[in-house]
């Protein structure tokens, strides 16, 4: 059953960052309202008339369906397993909490047309989504392994910076969903220059632009900060030193997508690898605050099928400890 539970959270973790790539797809095919105003139901109807926007929304809806019943799977599993230890019994909650939270705010957006601020809500929410099930996934992996690293020590203030990133990385992906949706994502046409201009201003859309810019050139010295920190401790904590590498390459890669959203025009190749990018170093941040959380003090083993198969006792040696065990009443 452990194994099975392991599997379907790798499954559903996958599945999740699909659910995000296909968000990200309706959002920059214009396809939101694909199914008119229609939900759960697409126009109406269980199956509808397929035009190029109603496949993609209804397909983003399908998938999600499938993937909201993973997630309620992987919840069930996790508790049942491992309902006694503390990451559970907060990863769980937060998954089924953020699943029905989004596929509220999905609705809202369908029925009523709102606002780009709304809108790059949705997209944080979603992340959040993902991380949780990512993390609940690591604690079905490591858990009496690999999860002792964390009881190893570390300072109070580097563990401080690696959740002020985290938080700090929201606020930059939170900026570039709403410049994503307020349709300002080419109001500069060149990069990493904005208009020609190394300082543009901050005013109307160009300015928006350049504040998300300057906000992620800032979110790159950040994390090349933490690994320069994690390195002074990755003999005794090498999963942040190695964790952090992870998230510093991402945040390369996600603004090298960037300026290729800037060059290609906003074909969709770019714009949806630049979401996925977003996700996963949302994903890889996530995880060094989850691993700057000591074990419980009392890390629970699973638990114990409702019944056990007996078996024959075999001969052993008049008081000996398993023969005291079998005699016990």
């Amino acid at each position: 059953m452990y194994q099975l539970v392991r599997r379907l959270g790798a499954v559903t973790t996958v599945g999740m960052f699909i659910v995000l790539l296909m968000g990200a797809t309706v959002t920059n095919t214009g396809s939101a309202q694909g199914c008119g105003k229609s939900w759960p139901l697409c126009h109406g109807k269980f199956i509808p008339t397929f035009a190029v926007s109603t496949a993609i929304e209804f397909s983003h809806r399908a998938v999600t369906g499938i993937e909201s019943i993973l997630i309620i799977a992987l919840a069930i599993g996790a508790w049942a397993q491992w309902g006694r230890r503390r990451e559970i019994r907060w990863l769980v909650p937060l998954m089924l909490f953020f699943l029905f939270l989004q596929a509220a705010l999905g609705a809202l957006a369908v029925k009523y047309p709102t606002s780009p601020e709304v809108l790059a809500l949705h997209f944080g929410i979603s992340l959040t989504a993902f991380a949780s099930v990512l993390l609940t996934t690591v604690f079905l992996y490591d858990v009496r392994g690999a999860e002792r690293l964390r009881n190893r020590p570390l300072t109070p203030g580097l563990r401080g910076f690696i959740w002020g990133s985290l938080a700090y990385l929201y606020v930059i992906v939170y900026l570039g969903a709403y410049v994503r949706h307020s349709n300002a994502s080419l109001a500069c046409t060149d990069w990493p220059l904005c208009q020609g201009k190394a300082f543009p201003g901050f005013g109307g859309d160009v300015g928006l632009v350049f504040i998300h810019r300057l906000a992620a050139a800032a979110g790159v010295l950040v994390l090349g900060g933490l690994v320069l920190w994690a390195a002074r401790h990755k003999q005794e904590r090498p999963d942040l030193y190695r964790g952090s590498i992870l998230s510093f390459g991402l945040i390369i890669l996600q603004s090298l997508l960037g300026a290729l959203v800037v060059f290609a025009r906003m074909d969709l190749f770019s714009t949806i690898s630049h979401a996925g990018g977003a996700s996963l170093l949302f994903g890889a941040v996530s995880y060094l605050c989850y691993q700057t959380l000591r074990l419980p003090a009392t890390a629970a083993e699973p638990r114990a099928p409702a019944t056990l198969p007996l078996s024959e006792p075999g001969p052993v040696a008049v008081g000996s400890t398993a023969s005291a065990g079998r005699t016990r009443t």
